[in-house]
């Protein structure tokens, strides 16, 4: 403060607590109450600020040295600390009767001593156990609390609280603690619901008339200066009063989108025009099966949803009190940050990267500092322009990209390499399609009753395409579903080099074209538009989107044998079939006898083999 504070006019501060609230939960605590230091601190920190000295906040005053200190060593300055108070609910300090309390005391050796005595129970046999008791009965231990119900309690505590004074103050007061704040739904901009309200300086706010509704827009507003331009729109603004018929005006706020989110799932279920809901039609078709969005939705979105839900039934309007059934929570797409020497954020195709962490702006040539993955933000310029990746990739690389490269519940980062080396397989699966319609069977060539091997074996990895994806889809699991197409890539290009090779035999032209076919409904859902130019290459007059999904042959996706990868010293050097139900001995046997193996161990015997029965075999030379 002596170095830094001295001669500044304003200082502030963020104090983290955490354990003193209540759990999940938290509050920005100012604590210096007047009406300026109040008024300020809410400018700065927020309205939803809560002033403990004025008995809004359920977490205690806290104070430290700072608190103390700062005034004296800058008595110029306007002090604006807030301390933010996120509650971990592990502060009720009664370990008999709650769990987690329970759990440290018996982790660190603390006493337990219970206070609540279950009816019917003697006091002297009672004890706690692994498990804290929180039900009902009489306190005992408690002092001059003892043989009354926990409510009683509750009561007396409270009484004495209020009865003992310090200061000329209570001790304590009770107090209802309500965590709901007021949601502000209009906004000052013309895109959103119209509020329809009439203001009348005779007869105040006046309700649009039915007949009237719905409010519609003006068309002809205009953009070209600041503020709400339904504030300029005479002929829209401007009405008499429904009720007195005086010169009034239309409401010009608009609603925040959020209102209408809230419930439009509700009137999807319902195809009346003549009123909102059907009450029959919302019980048929809710809840919602599932729920995707952001953890901004999850957090707004979410809650508004479930109130406006729960209000509805308790007006009558519908049955259903829970209107999702599911939740998953996407990731974001983040990148890193951009700062010249002057510390202004800069847009990612100014930046040259040239490796280790190092960048260069490319105009001028300066070092960059390149900060870590974030969400994209046009504040901190670390976006994409989605149309520069369309332009240069196309859509469905990004689409690809995005599936690919984590879970989806993940945040992802956005890399350079990440979209070229999306693009780059989008590009080998048409390349696919290319060589199985150049070396494959026409469309509606019978399947013969035999398949070689390599016909066999592409069948099985096609089918088994089918089925795991569909399931990885069902899962939500988008990437293991694109990692389940790069493997098939890779059986795909095998067969067709080697029909190249060797020919189109034993059904392998028939397995060709089918394997197209199966690949190309498979990622269609995750590249449309390359999807349904493949399935025109195919023959096919209708959309890829349209067609059935490929239904597995059981028989296809039973496995007799299965490909281990062998590691020597910790590097893939081959692989190996083997029978589904080797033992590790055969296993063994059969490693030691490929060419691969018995060049790198050159006659010396292996120091250990480790056999990971249907996944790996490891060799340590």
């Amino acid at each position: 403060l002596r170095a830094h504070g001295t001669n500044k006019r304003h200082i502030a501060w963020i104090d983290v607590h955490t354990g003193l609230g209540p759990y999940g939960h938290g509050e920005k605590i100012f604590g210096r109450h007047s009406e300026e230091t109040t008024k300020r601190a809410k400018a700065w920190w927020g309205s939803d600020l809560i002033v403990s000295t004025a008995t809004e906040s359920v977490s205690p005053r806290t104070i430290g040295h700072i608190t103390g200190c700062a005034p004296e060593e800058c008595p110029g300055a306007a002090i604006t600390p807030t301390t933010l108070e996120y509650g971990t609910g592990a502060i009720f300090g009664c370990p008999a009767h709650d769990q987690r309390d329970l759990d440290f005391a018996r982790k660190y050796g603390l006493p337990v001593k219970p206070v609540v005595l279950p009816p019917d129970t003697d006091p002297a046999d009672f004890a706690i156990g692994t498990e804290a008791y929180d039900g009902e009965g009489t306190l005992f231990n408690s002092g001059f609390l003892d043989g009354m119900s926990i409510a009683d309690a509750k009561e007396a505590v409270a009484r004495r609280l209020e009865r003992f004074r310090v200061e000329d103050q209570p001790q304590g007061t009770r107090r209802v603690n309500f965590r709901l704040r007021d949601w502000g739904i209009s906004r000052q901009r013309y895109w959103g619901c119209p509020i329809p309200v009439i203001h009348c300086t005779t007869c105040g706010p006046v309700p649009v008339p039915r007949d009237q509704l719905p409010v519609q827009l003006p068309d002809d507003v205009t953009f070209d200066r600041p503020g709400n331009p339904l504030d300029r729109a005479k002929a829209w603004r401007d009405v008499p009063c429904p009720k007195c018929g005086a010169p009034a005006r239309r409401e010009t706020d608009t609603m925040d989108t959020f209102v209408d989110s809230s419930w439009y799932f509700l009137r999807y279920a319902s195809d009346s025009a003549e009123r909102p809901l059907d009450k029959q039609e919302v019980a048929h078709w809710l809840p919602v099966d599932q729920y995707i969005g952001g953890i901004e939705h999850a957090i707004l979105h979410l809650l508004y949803s479930r109130f406006f839900t729960r209000a509805l039934k308790a007006c009558g309007r519908v049955d259903v009190t829970e209107p999702f059934a599911g939740l998953f929570t996407q990731g974001m797409i983040v990148h890193e940050t951009y700062k010249d020497p002057a510390g202004r954020w800069l847009f990612p195709e100014e930046v040259k990267l040239l490796g280790d962490g190092k960048a260069v702006k490319i105009d001028t040539g300066e070092p960059v500092t390149v900060g870590p993955p974030e969400k994209m933000s046009k504040s901190k310029k670390n976006v994409v322009p989605p149309e520069v990746v369309a332009d240069t990739y196309g859509v469905d690389c990004a689409r690809w990209f995005m599936l690919s490269d984590t879970p989806p519940e993940r945040d992802s980062e956005w890399t350079q390499a990440g979209i070229e080396g999306a693009w780059r397989f989008v590009q080998r699966v048409w390349r696919l399609v290319g060589d199985a319609l150049e070396l494959g069977a026409p469309a509606g060539t019978p399947f013969p009753t035999a398949f070689g091997k390599d016909a066999l074996a592409l069948r099985r990895a096609a089918h088994g395409l089918a089925a795991t994806v569909a399931d990885d889809i069902e899962r939500l699991r988008f990437n293991v579903a694109v990692a389940h197409v790069h493997e098939f890539a890779n059986a795909f290009g095998q067969a067709i080099s080697a029909a190249r090779a060797s020919g189109t035999g034993e059904g392998l032209g028939v397995a060709l074209r089918e394997a197209a076919e199966i690949l190309v409904r498979v990622v269609g859902p995750m590249v449309p538009h390359l999807a349904e130019e493949c399935w025109v290459a195919l023959g096919h007059t209708g959309l890829a989107a349209e067609a059935d999904w490929p239904k597995a042959d059981p028989a296809l996706l039973k496995r007799d044998t299965v490909t281990l990868p062998i590691q020597i010293n910790g590097r893939k050097r081959d692989d190996i079939e083997v029978a589904l139900d080797a033992t590790p001995a055969e296993v063994e046997a059969a490693v030691l006898a490929l060419e691969t193996v018995q060049r790198a161990l050159d006659g010396r015997p292996p120091k250990r083999i480790i056999v990971v029965p249907q996944r790996i075999v490891n060799v340590v030379a």
